[in-house]
């Protein structure tokens, strides 16, 4: 199956096609991406359409999309995750919700922790042993995230490089990785945002009376 891939929950704003066959192999066909964390909405059609064009395909052949649905900042899950959604009714085919981390810790082996820019001085983190979570997703200040028992870190490098440990090269979710973290390819789950925190904007007093 061709699947449509795409992620906004860090400053990597990324679409992908994947092509997955019926062993689970899967095999990057293309892939768009562009680092800017204020270009999320801007971005993302352009990568996919480009994306889809570069894999030689139409999105008539598109089977199903996959979304990382955070953990991120809300603006940033809103355009990803409403886009997704947008592509999966219009071709009428099933879209997939999975946690951004396990993108790119789906790519790693050994106990690795995986973080990524959750603004605020803190990070979203999550715990990998041989590419399966263990631990997280959640939102803490680097300092109360231990070290131990992940020999290694992969994510955000700015983040990443806050803690003593050998550094992995896998820093943003990848459209392979997006397709090798879906679960059950036969039982499409609602697509919940992980957000892990209240959002930064608050209603005024005007507005709550």
């Amino acid at each position: 199956m061709n699947i449509l891939t795409i992620d906004t929950a860090t400053p990597a704003v990324t679409a992908g096609v994947v092509h997955r066959a019926e062993d689970g192999a899967v095999r990057t066909l293309a892939e768009r991406v562009t680092l800017d964390a204020r270009a999320h909405a801007e971005q993302l059609t352009p990568n996919v359409l480009g994306a889809v064009s570069d894999a030689g395909i139409t999105v008539a052949e598109l089977d199903a999309v996959v979304v990382g649905c955070g953990p991120g900042p809300f603006t940033g899950l809103r355009v990803g995750m409403a886009s997704a959604a947008a592509f999966g009714h219009a071709l009428g085919v099933p879209v997939h919700g999975v946690c951004s981390l396990d993108a790119i810790g789906v790519h790693t082996d050994g106990d690795v922790l995986v973080v990524t820019d959750a603004r605020r001085r803190e990070v979203y983190w999550a715990r990998y042993r041989d590419g399966v979570r263990i631990d997280g997703p959640a939102v803490n200040a680097p300092a109360d995230v231990a070290p131990e028992p992940s020999a290694a870190v992969a994510g955000s490098p700015d983040h990443a490089a806050l803690f003593a440990l050998p550094r992995r090269d896998v820093v943003y979710p990848t459209p392979a990785g997006l397709v090798l973290a879906v679960g059950d390819w036969d039982a499409p789950q609602p697509l919940v945002p992980l957000y892990l925190r209240r959002p930064d904007a608050k209603p005024s007093a005007a507005v709550r009376k």
